[in-house]
């Protein structure tokens, strides 16, 4: 093992500085203005904190940071600004996009110690809480007045809000209950100039421009977030999950559009296909058909007579659709039992591929079979498998590419393979992310989504935010140049539109 400290990395008679001597100074002042265990350098600490969900990026950053106070944070702002080092703020580090990514000559920001629930108001329905606080634990605090939040990403045993926000998070019941946008009312955000903000407030509108929205889904770039305002819901009175089992993924396609069509909303929509059913069966043991092509959960809820009737016209459209099994959960144990199986995709997976990429596109209803049969197209002309479960009612892919990063080539054929679908989704009148975000990992496809003019407006919103560009730097949002790079944007005699924006 190579000898390690905090400025050197050893192997034998070879040193690697970590640190220039100058930086080595810098870091020693940095640790000084805090507490001790704050301030983390060593490689052996950095190292978890080198990627996120994303891991085929990875980067150690300078230092981690792990303030317990928003005047430690302001601290932090005030030496990154004098010193002109970039910042990238992390949650729980469960994002899929590398938007938690560290910067090789940054600092990453730790909100963990954030983790409280400030109020809970159960007459209002609503909590204020910090962003380190877990998803879960949000409807957990309130489940004894029978309340919970409704945004349910995946991830949410361990996801936190402040990610959400970021990343405006969605999950299986965004269909009828929406994004994290939907479901929140206010932010207190601090700059990276040092200004407290407050965005939105506790009633349903305020004038003027809606900054609530513009930082929900910003990615960490416009300001870091310090405590939520959420909406509490009325946990329903009857909830029923209904499984339904398709010999081909057109037929449940059709399904999918018709139950849309006539105006029923479910709680949730998801599809499987056969590949993702069986892996979940051998991991989980969830009572799906294995023989099937592709299989839907369908979740109904609301009063109990309005649910009766509900599960009756899916039952209809489902079976007229092609549905070769039906099966209605007969009480709350089994209603779990589906929903774990759809929860427990992406480890079901992870047992049987050495790597998997998950994907991330939305497009419409009406070409999800199209769609799907394109991507198994694309899939055999790169040489991988892939699986798919995803979002269906809202259109929202999650194509699983399996491969081996082990073997030479492979992890380039997934790359390139997602981005294709990606373009895809584009090309079908969809978006490049349903709710992981951009990141580093979606800037080419961005550059096919936008347009320069659109670009430049979205970096001058960044500038009018972060003037020093120095919040979470070369994320989300493609230069002009990058683009053209990429072939994707339209140059103006060999110079590209809107020159004074290049240095964003």
């Amino acid at each position: 093992m190579p000898a390690v400290n905090a400025a050197n990395l050893t192997y034998g008679e070879l040193t690697i500085p970590l640190f220039s001597r100058r930086e080595k100074t810098m870091f020693q002042h940095l640790k000084s203005l805090f507490p001790p265990g704050t301030v983390l350098t060593s490689p052996e600490e950095l190292r978890p904190y080198e990627c996120d969900g994303l891991s085929a990026h990875t980067a150690q950053p300078k230092a981690v940071v792990i303030p317990s106070s928003i005047d430690e944070i302001q601290t932090l702002l005030t030496f990154c600004r004098q010193h002109h080092i970039p910042l990238v703020v992390r949650g729980a580090g469960t994002g899929l996009s590398g938007g938690a990514l560290p910067h090789e000559n940054g600092i990453l920001l730790s909100m963990a110690r954030f983790n409280r629930i400030l109020h809970l108001d159960p007459k209002r329905r609503l909590a204020r809480v910090e962003p380190g606080v877990r998803n879960l634990a949000i409807s957990q605090a309130a489940a004894p007045y029978g309340l919970y939040y409704a945004p349910d990403p995946s991830s949410q045993i361990a996801c936190t809000i402040g990610g959400n926000v970021a990343e405006n998070s969605g999950g299986v019941h965004c269909l009828k209950y929406g994004l994290t946008i939907h479901n929140i009312l206010a932010l207190q955000v601090l700059t990276m100039e040092g200004e407290l903000l407050t965005l939105g407030n506790e009633t349903l509108d305020i004038p003027g421009y809606d900054l609530l929205a513009l930082m929900t889904g910003s990615e960490g770039l416009l300001g870091i977030i310090l405590d939520i305002t959420v909406k509490l819901l009325p946990q329903p009175e009857t909830v029923q999950v209904l499984l339904a089992a398709f010999d081909e993924i057109s037929h449940a396609s059709t399904a999918v559009a018709n139950l849309i069509a006539v105006g029923i909303i479910p709680a949730g929509l998801e599809m499987m296909d056969q590949a993702i059913l069986q892996a979940v069966e051998q991991f989980i043991q969830a009572g799906y058909p294995t023989h099937a092509a592709a299989l839907l959960l369908c979740e109904l809820d609301g009063h109990a007579e309005a649910v009766a009737y509900q599960v009756e016209q899916v039952t209809a459209i489902f079976t007229a659709a092609g549905a070769t099994h039906l099966q209605l959960a007969t009480d709350s144990a089994q209603r779990q039992r589906f929903w774990a199986g759809r929860k427990a995709a992406f480890p079901a997976i992870g047992r049987i591929s050495p790597d998997y990429y998950c994907m991330d596109g939305t497009i419409p209803r009406h070409q999800l079979a199209p769609v799907l049969t394109q991507i198994q197209t694309l899939a055999q002309h790169y040489g991988l498998r892939v699986a798919n479960v995803f979002h269906a009612g809202d259109g929202n892919l999650h194509p699983l590419i399996l491969f081996d990063a082990n073997q030479l080539g492979e992890l380039e054929k997934a790359e390139a393979l997602g981005s294709q679908i990606l373009k895809l989704c584009v090309e079908v009148g969809g978006t490049v992310t349903g709710e992981h975000g951009v990141g580093v990992e979606k800037l080419d496809p961005m550059c096919i989504q936008f347009n320069a003019a659109e670009l430049a407006q979205f970096h001058a919103l960044k500038h009018a935010f972060d003037p020093t560009g120095l919040l979470n730097p070369g994320k989300a949002i493609p230069t002009l140049h990058r683009c053209a790079e990429f072939g994707a944007m339209h140059v103006h005699q060999g110079q590209l539109p809107f020159p004074h924006l290049e240095r964003f």
